[in-house]
């Protein structure tokens, strides 16, 4: 998954058109520090913290800052998914059998 930039962010004679979320925040691990309410919640300080985790290419704190709101809002909207629930869980048929 990745998000295509509106407005591109030049590093020197690097110019970074897309950002893509990479498989490390499927780990508990990237979200050290941070209160996965404030992830949510679209936090700026805790989601730029993540980015900088989470991004490839990787990304600095002033990138980020440097973003166009819409796309800081789109790889806000690219993480969330890996933040919630994928599937339901079935049901647990010890319990019910409880009942």
């Amino acid at each position: 998954m990745s998000v295509t930039l509106n407005t591109p962010i030049i590093r020197g004679s690097q110019t970074i058109t897309s950002i893509a979320i990479n498989d490390t925040i499927r780990q508990a691990g990237s979200l050290r520090g941070l209160r996965l309410v404030d992830v949510l919640n679209f936090d700026y300080t805790a989601v730029s913290t993540l980015l900088t985790r989470v991004a490839t290419p990787t990304l600095t704190a002033a990138d980020i800052a440097s973003l166009e709101t819409g796309d800081f809002v789109a790889l806000c909207e690219e993480i969330t998914p890996f933040l919630t629930k994928a599937e339901q869980s079935p049901p647990n048929t010890a319990a019910a059998a409880k009942e």
